[in-house]
């Protein structure tokens, strides 16, 4: 049986141009996360979002989080720290640095941002110009999540301004990632 995917866009979610609305209208069984208040986010009402919303795919699900949606997986993860978090795995792209000039002010509450490993099988992709984020602060945080890195080049924020159209590189990034889960279970 195929995993649940669940799709966790960042602040302001993800346009219809944007690789995680491509790939969800591909695959009309991914899961958007239903965050109640995109534009103002409130890191308590994402975290109880994102749990309800596992907790209702159940422990198989592998997360497909962006941006400020992979600061509200790592909080949701940060509940389960010494236990195994109840997700196959989770594909992290462009995580952003909560210190950094460009964080948009009204998601600092987010911060401080957790920094255990995170319980699960988790790739952590990252651009060399990403305006919210830079390569050694991405590598560093996928080392403190137990992540695996990947560097894609000079691809911005990885969103639509990108220009990535479907993002055919992080969708074989996501079927390793999904054949690594299925090999573990």
């Amino acid at each position: 049986m195929p995993h649940p995917v669940l799709i966790v866009p960042g602040i302001n979610n993800s346009g219809p141009e944007h690789w995680q609305s491509r790939w969800q209208q591909q695959h009309p069984s991914y899961v958007r996360a239903p965050f109640a208040d995109w534009d103002t986010p409130d890191r308590h009402d994402w975290v109880a979002a994102l749990d309800e919303t596992v907790r209702k795919l159940g422990p198989d699900t592998v997360i497909v989080a962006h941006s400020l949606g992979t600061l509200a997986v790592a909080h949701w993860a940060a509940k389960y720290a010494g236990h195994k978090a109840p997700v196959a795995g989770a594909l992290l792209v462009a995580v952003p640095d909560p210190d950094g000039a460009n964080f948009p002010p009204q998601a600092r509450n987010f911060k401080p941002l957790p920094l255990q490993v995170l319980g699960f099988p988790s790739v952590l992709v990252a651009s060399d110009n990403d305006p919210y984020s830079n390569p050694v602060y991405s590598a560093a945080i996928a080392q403190a999540w137990g992540s695996r890195f990947i560097s894609i080049g000079a691809h911005g924020h990885i969103n639509a301004a990108s220009g990535l159209g479907d993002w055919r590189q992080g969708q074989g990034i996501l079927e390793d990632l999904l054949q690594e889960v299925a090999q573990t279970a």
